[in-house]
């Protein structure tokens, strides 16, 4: 038996040793045609995950005063690549000196990204919203990241019935949602709460109405915290009103909207003792620290050949110094989550946001940070990577 082994072994060594001149004899006797220019797969890769994409303001208009819907189309006049309903895509441009970019939750379903049409919607609440609402014009050209995300429904982890807690421009990642339940692409119960303080601030209203007069597994409860009208609940979104429609232990919650919204729902879910996987926030992008006179050191940025030394302050993060000073840094969640912004720790003292350190243990122990959560407290140095 140990001969036969050690034959069959020998003769696999053969096998082996004879691979390289026996394919090239095969290549050599087969007909002598072009290797094709492209491959299928590459083509199928680029669609599906085409990275950055070069895209143009095709329409725009107001739903309420502080927030404004933006539909793009690509240049390239390919249609945008599938996503999850509920996922965001971030929108990069250059203002004065500074190359900045902001993560939207997605409008539009993904079946009318197939259509070739991404429809964001912007709160007016800070730098880039503000230029996106007052300077932004129809046909302006941005460059864009494939759709990205974990605030989807995913059926393996989630119950089938979702509860989705929206406040303000929160609705924007729900109403994909809704649209995508309606579509058929999506398999779920969907409850929605939808907060304001006025029914005039409630974006998408006559949206969502015709979405759940569509289906009888949506159901859409608005709820004003500052008047009373007809068909709407007065109030906020408490556990006592959630469980006139809903039994709160047997759904998954999602919710998007302002950190009070996030910290009231918070405290009511919590005598509930809900697992951690039961309750999906939406992360939001990574601010300013409270920093009485904040301190400015120097940031040396390595990128590729290219060696950049800008002002950092203490109470920014290193992505928004490195984009303060024109550099082309990659990043999409700015919420410390997705990893794209992973960089290369060389030197100096930092400090992360608290609760959002996403960063895996090998990370951490090699040396590398997510710079969109990352503080300087003195001098620093960082290899990053090239956007695009």
């Amino acid at each position: 038996m140990k001969f036969r082994k050690q034959m069959f072994g020998f003769m696999d060594m053969l096998r082996f040793k004879k691979m390289v001149p026996t394919r090239r004899r095969m290549l050599a006797e087969g007909p002598n045609t072009p290797l094709p220019q492209e491959y299928r797969t590459n083509v199928l890769a680029q669609k599906l995950h085409p990275g950055y994409m070069q895209v143009e303001l095709i329409a725009a208009r107001s739903l309420t005063p502080t927030i404004r819907e933006l539909t793009f189309k690509r240049l390239d006049s390919q249609e945008f690549p599938f996503f999850r309903a509920g996922q965001y895509a971030s929108l990069q441009m250059r203002i004065g000196d500074s190359l900045v970019s902001r993560p939207y939750s997605i409008v539009s379903t993904p079946r009318q990204a197939l259509e070739g049409k991404l429809v964001l919607a912007v709160e007016k609440a800070g730098f880039v919203s503000s230029y996106l609402h007052e300077t932004a014009q129809v046909g302006d050209h941005f460059v864009m990241t494939e759709p990205s995300g974990e605030f989807h429904y995913e059926t393996l982890r989630d119950h089938s019935h979702i509860v989705c807690i929206a406040g303000g421009s929160g609705i924007t990642p729900f109403l994909s949602m809704a649209g995508s339940l309606v579509d058929g692409d999506e398999d779920y119960t969907m409850t929605l709460f939808y907060g304001a303080r006025t029914a005039a601030q409630l974006a998408y209203k006559e949206e969502l109405d015709n979405l759940a007069a569509q289906s009888d597994k949506l159901k859409v409860v608005y709820v004003l915290s500052d008047e009373e009208q007809p068909g709407c609940e007065s109030g906020f979104v408490s556990a006592q009103l959630m469980k006139k429609y809903i039994d709160l232990t047997q759904v998954t919650f999602f919710l998007c909207g302002p950190q009070a919204m996030y910290r009231f729902v918070g405290e009511e879910l919590a005598p509930l003792a809900l697992p951690k996987k039961a309750v999906h926030h939406d992360a939001a992008c990574c601010g300013n620290l409270s920093v009485d006179t904040p301190k400015t050191f120097q940031l040396t940025v390595h990128m590729r050949d290219q060696v950049y030394v800008v002002p950092a302050r203490e109470d920014e993060t290193l992505l928004t110094a490195m984009e303060r000073a024109g550099l082309n840094a990659p990043n999409k969640c700015r919420a410390g989550g997705c990893g794209f912004c992973h960089s290369k720790w060389i030197s100096g003292q930092h400090r992360v946001a608290e609760g959002r350190d996403g960063r895996r243990a090998a990370d951490i122990k090699f040396g590398f940070i997510h710079p969109c959560v990352t503080y300087p407290m003195e001098d620093m140095e960082i290899d990053v990577p090239v956007a695009y």
